[in-house]
């Protein structure tokens, strides 16, 4: 019998007969230098980690006692929040010199990132020039924000206009980024009918590719103000610029007052959630004027 006969009996019967059908065999993954690499690289970080903790020294260390320690300094920060060096008005005024500068550094972010991100995305200009852009764009946004506050304040000295250029300029990195790719997403054809009823670049822009983006360009926004919000207090102690964050760093490191670290901290939780509430209120009342 031949060969080709065989395979016609087998398939006939396995046509016929659906449960006797060969069970499949798992195929084994190709060897590979990457594979190798990955697990080569967690077996020595597993082996280190190991290592690691079987050489510390733990002399004259008290496990427990440090954990009931730090269970009673969480008590006192969060449980007993007193403000001590200043008052809830002034609290509240430092807070809304952090919401300034969060604003300051996204208005000028979102301004220069709008017309970067129109050169930038693809379908709106050239290769060339969409290339160069994400360039600069990703070598930007690779650098902490903290590093350009400290960059611009040799210059600019330390406080809010060196922290307000640090943040605007990552933020720039950022939203060109976001914004390219939302401008990117529109339907090409709409630009081509627009191209062939005679309408001009900036035409196209302003009557076409804005409106159809301008809820992506409102939520990256917010979400970019949000994250300002928390760097600025950061900032406040890193750069000297002043805020909130500069009053929790001087009551945790000069005068290590836990009560008044907790109740800065609840200042500040509070106006996250706030702003929070304010970017959903502002992008559902977009969605409904559509």
């Amino acid at each position: 019998m031949s060969t080709e006969a065989v395979d016609k009996m087998i398939a006939a019967e396995l046509h016929l007969r659906p449960d006797r059908r060969l069970p499949d065999i798992p195929l084994k993954k190709p060897f590979s230098k990457t594979n190798l690499t990955i697990r080569l690289t967690l077996i020595g970080l597993s082996l280190l980690t190991v290592l690691a903790f079987v050489s510390f020294d733990y002399k004259g260390i008290q496990v427990f006692q440090g954990i009931y320690a730090t269970l009673l300094n969480l008590k006192t920060m969060f449980l007993q929040p007193r403000l001590h060096h200043f008052t809830f008005a002034a609290a509240l005024f430092e807070v809304l010199i952090t919401l300034g500068l969060a604003f300051l550094s996204t208005l000028f972010g979102a301004v220069i990132a709008l017309f970067l991100g129109l050169f930038s995305a693809r379908n709106l200009s050239s290769p060339l020039v969409s290339a160069v852009i994400k360039g600069l764009v990703a070598f930007i946004r690779a650098v902490p924000t903290v590093m350009w506050v400290l960059i611009f304040a040799v210059a600019a000295g330390l406080g809010s206009v060196a922290a307000v250029i640090g943040m605007t300029f990552h933020s720039i990195g950022y939203l060109i980024k976001a914004y390219s790719e939302a401008f990117e997403e529109m339907d090409k054809g709409t630009i081509e009918a627009l191209k062939a009823s005679g309408a001009n670049w900036w035409q196209i822009v302003f009557q076409a590719v804005i409106p159809s983006s301008l809820s992506y360009l409102m939520s990256w926004t917010l979400l970019r103000f949000e994250i300002n919000f928390s760097v600025a207090v950061a900032m406040g102690a890193a750069a000297g610029a002043g805020g909130i964050g500069y009053d929790m760093f001087m009551a945790s490191g000069f005068y290590f007052d836990l009560q008044e670290i907790g109740a800065i901290t609840y200042f500040i939780l509070g106006f996250a959630i706030l702003l929070e509430i304010a970017a959903n209120r502002a992008k559902r009342k977009l969605k409904q004027g559509k």
